[in-house]
C-alpha cells in the first residue's frame, strides 16, 4: 500500500550541515553525518541532502562526501548538486545514493532529463523546482542557482514538461516559505496534484506536525519534506535534530486525504 513520504531535507555548505531562511543566511548547524546517523535511529522514510555550492561555483559534485553519506544511510537518499551531466549522475548512483537530483542543470537544459533518465532509470531522476508566486499576476516562477536568477518560467509547465521527458519525481521547493515554518504552499500543492501523474514533494514552510497534516489531508498521497522542523526545537530554534516517531507519523498519516 503505498503510503505519503516524511523526508528531511539536509542543506550542505563547504561540507557541512546548513539551514537558510529564503534561500539566504545560511546558519551552520554541524556535521552531516551526525544527523544522517540520527535519521537512521529514528528510521526516517527518506533523505534529501542538497549542495548548495556546486553549482554556483561551477564545481563537480563532492564525491567523496556522497560516498561518505550514502555509505552511512540507512534508508533512500537523493542527492543534488552540481550533477550536470549523466555520466555524473551514473557515478553518484555507483555511490550507493537512490536518487539523482536536479534542478538548474534540468531548468537550462531540459534535454538532461531525457539522458540521465536513459542512463539510470526514471525512477532514479528528481527535478528540484524552485519558486516563488509571481509578483504580478497568477501563478508562481521558476528560480535558479539557489533562487538568484528568475527564468520566468511557469512551475507547472515546467514541472509537466520535466515528467514528459523522464523525470521520476518532483520537488517543489518554495523559496519564499523556506525557514519561515509557517505552513506549506496548500495551492500549489492542490494544484500539483491535480496537474501531475507522477510522485511529487513539497517543501518549504513546514515548522510543525500539523503542517504536515495539512499537506496531507490537502493532497493525500504525496512527499512532504522539510528541513528547519527537523533539525530545530522550540521558538528560539536550538539545533536539535529531531524526527516523529511511528506513532506520531501514523497520526500524522492518518488524515491522509483518498485522492481520485
Amino acid at each position: 500500500m503505498l503510503r505519503p513520504r516524511i523526508t528531511p531535507c539536509l542543506l550542505i555548505q563547504d561540507g557541512g550541515l546548513v539551514k537558510t531562511v529564503k534561500f539566504r543566511d545560511p546558519r551552520y548547524l554541524g556535521d552531516p553525518i551526525n544527523a544522517v546517523k540520527i535519521f537512521n535511529e529514528k528510521e526516517a522514510d527518506e533523505l534529501i541532502v542538497l549542495d548548495l555550492d556546486a553549482t554556483v561555483n561551477g564545481v563537480e559534485p563532492d564525491y567523496k562526501l556522497i560516498g561518505r553519506l550514502a555509505a552511512e544511510c540507512r534508508m533512500p537518499l537523493c542527492y543534488g548538486g552540481g550533477v550536470r551531466t549523466a555520466e555524473q549522475a551514473s557515478r553518484i548512483v555507483g555511490l550507493g545514493v537512490e536518487k539523482v537530483a536536479f534542478s538548474t542543470a534540468a531548468v537550462e537544459a531540459p534535454a538532461l532529463i531525457s539522458e540521465v533518465s536513459a542512463e539510470i532509470g526514471r525512477q532514479s531522476v528528481v527535478v528540484v523546482l524552485d519558486f516563488r508566486k509571481r509578483t504580478f499576476g497568477r501563478g508562481y516562477e521558476v528560480f535558479t542557482r539557489n533562487g538568484t536568477r528568475n527564468t520566468k518560467r511557469d512551475v507547472m509547465e515546467a514541472a509537466v514538461e520535466s515528467a514528459r521527458l523522464g523525470a521520476g519525481e518532483i520537488v517543489f521547493n518554495s523559496i519564499d516559505r523556506d525557514g519561515a515554518m509557517a505552513g506549506y504552499d496548500l495551492d500549489l500543492a492542490r494544484t500539483a496534484r491535480n496537474t501531475l501523474n507522477i510522485p511529487f514533494t513539497i517543501l518549504g514552510g513546514a515548522g510543525a506536525p500539523s503542517h504536515i497534516e495539512d499537506l496531507l489531508a490537502a493532497c493525500g498521497i504525496v512527499g512532504a519534506a522539510a528541513g528547519s522542523l527537523f533539525v530545530y526545537k522550540g521558538g528560539l530554534r536550538a539545533v536539535l535534530i529531531n524526527y516523529p516517531d511511528q506513532a506520531a507519523k501514523d497520526a500524522m498519516i492518518a488524515v491522509t486525504r483518498t485522492v481520485v
